[in-house]
């Protein structure tokens, strides 16, 4: 099966902006994981701050064990709408929060072994069934940019070995890591060995090892018998379930965000101003940062016309990059921005005031669906 979009055959009904899931795509996606289920035995969880549009949640839970959260409004998303497996994790618990967590989840990670220690015997009491574990930082990473690197120097995320406390064993049922970002399975080996060298006394006995997201399956390329050779040869080591907590991958390629143009202006470039923002709807490409690549475009000067896309806010770096076109941009155009159904709508704001985009599922029988709309009420709501 291609992995192929047919966005075109509904591009004149969307509304602009308009974020756009295609349900084929996401299907492909899915089938890739259910593959890796399939075929090592692992038990794979959707991350919900990678992608959580929920109305897509009956599609997924069709093929992944359930959700995992940072923390209690995404435990009670996944609890409310996905239904199965709910996995909690969060650098640090509120005390007024644990009960309400404790009660809807089946995992729950702790951070470092004061909060265990603080936390496990009020949350088992709440909830009998919950499997208790510890985050821990293996100290590597081959992660690409260091705003993403949880193993990064300073860390506050997991229990490096220094700070371990072999009594918290008493009270854990599995370790967890997460070391990856948009990476390989090459990659993930080497984590490996990094983590059984630190961490190899205390995993016998243990009954899961969650080794986390960050690892990028559904990418073109990406080395699935190797992530299947090295779950499959975890679990025979140690005999314990082994979990993947995908969300980049699981969205990954499986929308766009569309807008249009509203103006065209030029000052020593020519500038076209559309109805969304690299700001409010697109901060990654800001953050991380990286350019998205726009359908039917190429860099700037590639093409015969070229434009820097731009938001319609009021900062002045609120620009998506500069591109070209083999047709000169005339106002009303659509704009495809691809790959955006992952991270752009879980941090979407309205800063400035601008309109959220629309939420559309395109189904896989061809019929477009709009889900979502925003208005000031939304922006209202969110302030007082």
């Amino acid at each position: 099966m291609k992995k192929q979009s047919k966005l075109e055959t509904v591009l004149h009904l969307l509304p602009s902006p308009a974020w756009v899931l295609e349900e084929n795509l996401l299907r492909y996606n899915l089938a890739i994981f259910d593959e890796i289920r399939h075929a090592s035995g692992a038990k794979i969880l959707l991350a919900l701050k990678g992608y959580a549009l929920w109305a897509s949640f009956p599609i997924i839970r069709e093929h992944l064990q359930g959700c995992c959260a940072s923390g209690l409004h995404e435990a009670k998303l996944a609890a409310q709408r996905f239904g199965k497996e709910v996995h909690t994790y969060s650098p640090a618990f509120k005390e007024e929060e644990i009960d309400e967590i404790a009660s809807i989840s089946h995992h729950l990670v702790f951070n470092s072994p004061a909060q265990l220690k603080r936390f496990a015997a009020q949350a088992k009491k709440i909830n009998p069934s919950l499997s208790i574990g510890l985050r821990i930082n293996p100290e590597y990473s081959e992660s690409p940019v260091e705003l993403y690197n949880p193993c990064g120097l300073y860390s506050r995320l997991g229990t490096t070995l220094a700070n371990f406390d072999p009594q918290v064993l008493e009270w854990c049922d599995g370790f967890h890591f997460h070391a990856l970002c948009e990476q390989s399975s090459e990659a993930l080996e080497n984590v490996l060995n990094a983590f059984e060298e630190k961490f190899g006394a205390y995993l016998h006995g243990l009954k899961w090892i969650n080794f986390g997201g960050g690892h990028h399956i559904t990418r073109d390329g990406y080395n699935k018998v190797k992530l299947i050779e090295l779950i499959k040869r975890f679990k025979e080591r140690y005999g314990a379930d082994i979990y993947l907590e995908p969300g980049e991958a699981v969205g990954w390629q499986t929308g766009s965000l569309v807008a249009s143009v509203l103006d065209i202006v030029h000052n020593g470039i020519d500038i076209a101003i559309l109805d969304t923002s690299a700001e409010a709807h697109m901060p990654d490409t800001i953050i991380m940062p990286y350019r998205a690549d726009v359908r039917e475009a190429s860099d700037a000067g590639v093409k015969k016309y070229t434009y820097r896309l731009s938001g319609n806010t009021c900062l002045a770096g609120d620009t998506m990059g500069d591109y070209s076109f083999d047709q000169p941009l005339a106002i009303g155009n659509r704009i495809i921005f691809e790959d955006q159904m992952h991270y752009t709508m879980v941090k979407a704001t309205t800063f400035n005031g601008i309109k959220l985009p629309s939420i559309c599922i395109l189904g896989a029988d061809g019929r477009l669906k709009t889900v979502r709309t925003f208005g000031y009420e939304d922006f209202e709501a969110r302030l007082s």
